[in-house]
């Protein structure tokens, strides 16, 4: 099982080098950035569900999951809202930090190369982005205290807009009643989907190399060590134990559940700070620590659960 995350760190290191040497040229990784999430990823997520409904089962292993997910990010909000007296906008990026996986660039691979599907990963992006996403950037247009620019028309319709979302939802439904795409169709569908993983892979690596702006200095590193024990160490471990002890479940749900926990930090928390003016530096090192370290934590669990 340990062996399925050799070609994972390998793809993500050869996309690391390509940005390091410039291989790729300028814009590289908003190029395939895009072409994952807009083509090859909702691809890989429809193939894969139409194929694998999703069962029961792994909606328990779920709601352990999204247990843990609101615990550790309830402590990053209350952190930095009563300790380190951050503005409320600031706050909601704490909580992201500390609980929103990175279910699409490295979940969906994860889940493909481990687990052998990607349905329970899938069924966390539903929630992340149906669920939590828009509940997180309404806070944070109210943190932001603007009332002439509040978007909550195109805050309604975030899902509408998530082409990942859409392969999900399409998966979910075709898989439930046991409809399969026309041949020709799925051929086609399967052939990009086969794209996604080493994409998206490639892609995380170009992301972890550093811009070269003004704002690479390191900005507390306190709270981002905070923020990355949080999500890497206590998340796995309370979703292991509402898994285990508060669902009464084992097995393969359990490991799935626990791994999609120890995923890192995604990148979309540091593109909604920047988008709604917060600093983001906090988020952009929370990312790129969270991922280092879940080489190390998604191992581990692997080794333990696998």
């Amino acid at each position: 099982m340990l062996a399925a995350f050799v070609p994972i760190w390998a793809l993500t290191l050869v996309g690391f080098v390509a940005g390091r040497t410039g291989v790729l040229g300028f814009g590289a990784v908003d190029v395939l950035g895009r072409f994952v999430f807009y083509v090859a990823m909702p691809a890989a997520l429809l193939d894969t569900l139409t194929r694998q409904p999703i069962t029961g089962l792994a909606g328990r292993g779920v709601a352990a999951f999204v247990g843990g997910t609101l615990a550790v990010a309830a402590v990053g909000f209350g952190v930095a809202r009563w300790v380190t007296r951050r503005a409320l906008g600031e706050q909601v990026i704490a909580a992201m930090a500390a609980g929103y996986v990175n279910a699409g660039n490295l979940g969906i691979p994860v889940a493909v190369q481990v687990l052998g599907d990607a349905s329970f990963i899938a069924v966390v992006l539903l929630i992340q982005t149906t669920v939590l996403t828009p509940v997180i950037l309404g806070t944070l247009d109210v943190a932001r205290d603007d009332r002439t620019t509040r978007r909550w028309r195109r805050l309604a319709t975030v899902p509408l807009r998530s082409p990942v979302m859409l392969a999900c939802v399409a998966g979910v439904v075709l898989g439930a009643a046991g409809v399969e795409l026309p041949r020709l169709l799925a051929g086609v569908v399967a052939l990009l989907g086969d794209a996604a993983v080493p994409s998206a892979l490639v892609a995380l690596g170009l992301s972890l190399v550093p811009a070269g702006d003004a704002d690479q200095v390191p900005a507390r590193p306190a709270e981002v060590a905070l923020s990355v024990l949080l999500k890497s160490c206590v998340q796995p471990v309370v979703c292991f134990l509402l898994a285990r002890f508060g669902f009464g479940l084992d097995g393969d749900v359990v490991f799935a559940a626990v791994l999609c926990s120890a995923l890192p930090t995604a990148q979309n928390t540091f593109v909604f700070a920047r988008a709604y003016g917060v600093d983001g530096r906090f988020p952009r090192d929370a990312v790129v620590a969270s991922t280092a370290v879940s080489m190390v934590t998604l191992t581990v669990a692997t080794a333990l659960l696998g």
